[in-house]
């Protein structure tokens, strides 16, 4: 068998054959103006990749449990809600009249807030469990989905017609500035858990044994939380929520890369995560004639794939 980095070559080979052909498949019309179009989703679908393939990794690795992912804390069902409200309160002219910018920083602003706001209440005193946090970011996720349902059966059919175009991720729309943005945003959090994949390999044989070898673990752990809420909530508010595409990532990595270390899950997850967007997009639009959205797809894989690994986990 291949040893991990050799894994990881092979992988990012494919990756970048699988990125080459995206940018040069089915190219006419105006070059300059197709390529610089495709170049901007590319960097799009790389933020995606590196935002949720890393923060899913990170966030298995704080709870030792293999089918969580960062959704479970409520950011979905948070972005679903503030899209719901906005055109519930002012209207569907209401939030398309704020500029691109401004909105996408206040929904990363309000995802990120939330997650501080829980963070602090849940992992400050004696008693810092992290399980009760994650039941309090499924509960709030619930109420947020709760509210959201309520709101969105009282508004007129045009109405829901545009917020449900909304409500699922759109990799082809972000704008360059956009892009930029949530960039800044994804690679700075990114960098910084890069330089703590160490003290991760270390979090991973539990929170005894990580502060015996001199790891401050609640330290890290809030840590890690923070920048997780930040990549993933600026992953949302750039092309809408993707459930289960961290999940798929994270859950192939460990199974290919042949090792548990996270100098290698890390970008191995990652490279999944842009073969998956870039693949399935192309086989989208060139397969099936863009009949159907890329987050459908993706969501119906990992649905699966989670559902096969609680009937498998179940029956071991």
């Amino acid at each position: 068998m291949p040893a991990p980095k050799t894994r990881l070559l092979l992988l990012l080979g494919l990756t970048l054959v699988v990125c080459a052909l995206f940018m040069t498949v089915g190219l006419r019309g105006r070059l300059s103006y197709v390529l610089a179009y495709r170049a901007q989703v590319m960097a799009a679908m790389v933020l995606v990749a590196v935002a949720v393939g890393a923060s899913t990794v990170v966030f298995q690795t704080l709870t030792r449990n293999r089918i969580l992912t960062p959704s479970v804390m409520g950011f979905d069902a948070l972005f679903v809600l503030v899209q719901t409200a906005v055109i519930f309160f002012l209207g569907t002219g209401g939030w398309t009249g704020w500029p691109p910018l401004l909105r996408f920083g206040v929904e990363t602003a309000l995802m990120v807030g939330f997650a501080c706001l829980l963070y602090r209440w849940m992992l400050s005193g004696p008693r810092r469990d992290l399980y009760r946090l994650l039941l309090a970011g499924l509960v709030c996720g619930i109420l947020f989905r709760s509210l959201s349902e309520l709101m969105q059966r009282m508004l007129a059919p045009t109405e829901f017609s545009v917020l449900q175009g909304r409500l699922f991720a759109q990799l082809t729309l972000p704008a360059g500035d956009l892009t930029l943005a949530a960039g800044a945003l994804v690679l700075t959090a990114g960098a910084l858990l890069w330089r703590s994949r160490r003290e991760l390999d270390v979090m991973a044989l539990g929170r005894e044994t990580a502060v015996a070898l001199g790891v401050g673990h609640d330290r890290v752990v809030t840590r890690m939380l923070i920048l997780i809420a930040v990549m993933v909530s600026a992953s949302t508010a750039l092309i809408g929520p993707l459930t289960f595409l961290g999940f798929v990532a994270a859950t192939l990595a460990y199974q290919l890369a042949g090792t548990t270390r996270h100098a290698v899950v890390l970008p191995f997850a990652t490279l999944l995560a842009v073969v998956a967007l870039a693949g399935g997009q192309m086989v989208l639009e060139y397969g099936f004639g863009m009949a159907g959205t890329l987050s459908v797809v993706i969501e119906f894989a990992g649905g699966s794939l989670f559902l096969w690994l609680l009937v498998r986990k179940g029956r071991m």
